[in-house]
This record gives structure tokens, sequence and C-alpha cells, in this order.
């Protein structure tokens, strides 16, 4: 598949182009739209597949798109205002967290991981990991950008889009101590060690949503 990003980097729009008989496999809810030869199929991928994708906060569904005799063209977009980008799987494998999944080919799994290292601001308990070979389209909430570590770096958790798996992490303060992190309104961050990208989002979703929440009227 050949896969196109237009509108970068606060209203991106990913336009995939299928051969015939080829398939992309979304996120249930990224399709803005597709040619009339495109089939679509629903799969949950098993009862337990899909429960951990429901616990790791991605839908318990995920459409795969087929063209059918022609060229055919899928637009996926985000649920927020953001970014996209497309990561090649294979000689590099990923850890995400858990909505920066947009599509992939069907020859590259994600799959659910469980461990309290994952527990980022916003991604509950569980991040997401590749095994396979080929494309991965990676969302953002704001621009998205890769930050090459080698040795160490220490990034906002609500920052963190997608890290190779080469990397290791660990999450804790952002100071010295639990008062002085919620004081700074940094909250947590997570060090990476290691040689490898981490890509990083310029805004964080959940700060946006306290900000925006607080300019609404109280509910009655």
């Amino acid at each position: 598949m050949q896969v196109n990003v237009l509108y970068k980097p606060s209203q991106s729009l990913a336009q995939v182009w299928l051969q015939p008989g080829e398939s992309v496999v979304a996120e249930s809810g990224a399709m803005v739209g597709m040619t009339p030869n495109i089939v679509l199929q629903t799969q949950s991928g098993g009862l337990m597949s899909g429960l951990k994708r429901l616990f790791g906060g991605e839908s318990f569904f995920r459409n795969t798109f087929t063209a059918q005799q022609t060229q055919g063209e899928v637009l996926f977009a985000t649920p927020l205002c953001g970014d996209m980008v497309v990561v090649e799987v294979g000689q590099r494998q990923w850890h995400m967290q858990n909505g920066a999944f947009v599509a992939c080919s069907p020859s590259v799994d994600v799959a659910t991981k469980a461990g309290a290292k994952g527990f980022f601001s916003g991604a509950g308990l569980f991040i997401l990991e590749t095994r396979g070979q080929g494309q991965l389209v990676l969302g953002s909430f704001g621009a998205i950008e890769p930050v090459n570590v080698d040795g160490s770096m220490v990034i906002d958790t609500g920052h963190i889009v997608a890290w190779e798996s080469t990397l290791t992490y660990s999450v804790g303060k952002s100071a010295s101590g639990w008062v002085s992190s919620f004081l700074s309104g940094e909250g947590l961050v997570c060090t990476f060690q290691g040689q490898g990208i981490v890509y990083i989002q310029s805004r964080n979703a959940s700060e946006y949503g306290t900000a925006i929440g607080a300019m609404l009227p109280p509910r009655e």
C-alpha cells in the first residue's frame, strides 16, 4: 500500500492507495471516505483480544479495507486535531500509547501489552506493541516530531506517541517529591534509555481537556 499524509501538521489526513486485492487494517471510526470498490470487513480479533483492546483504550473492533478489481483509495483521520506519520515495522518494532494507532498493513500485528510501566497519563494500564513487517500509521494530538535518543531522554508522559522497542524506560516523578511534582504542573515523566527514536506530540490531550472544561458553564 502507498500512504500519503496530507494537510500536516494540525489537520492531517492519511490517503491510502491499495492495489487490487491489497488491504489495510484500521482502528474503528478512523475512516473518512473510500472509493466504491473498497470492501469493508469488521473483526474483533477474538473475545480476549477485543477485551484487551477495550481495557487498553482501543476500540473493540478493527476494520479491514480491501480493494476489489481496480486500485482503491481510503482516507483516515484521528479524533482530535493533529498530525500523522508513517513508520516502517520490521527491522524496527514499536511500542505506542494506546490512542496513537490509526492503521497498518495486514502483515503488522498490533497487540496489547499490560504492565505497571505502561501507566501513562491518559493511556491507562496498557500500551500497544508491534510484531511482523509492513507499514504503521501513527496519529497524534498536535504536531508529531521524532526525537533521537542516544543515552537518555526525559519526556512528559502526556506527550509520548510511540518509541522503538530497543529503548528501555521507567516512569517517575518530574521533581524530587510528589508534592513538588504536583506543584510544578508536570506530573509523571518517562525516562528513556538506550538508542532509538521516540515520537512526541506537541499537545497534551489531558491538559487540553482540563483547560477546555474549565471554560464550560457548570452543569445544572
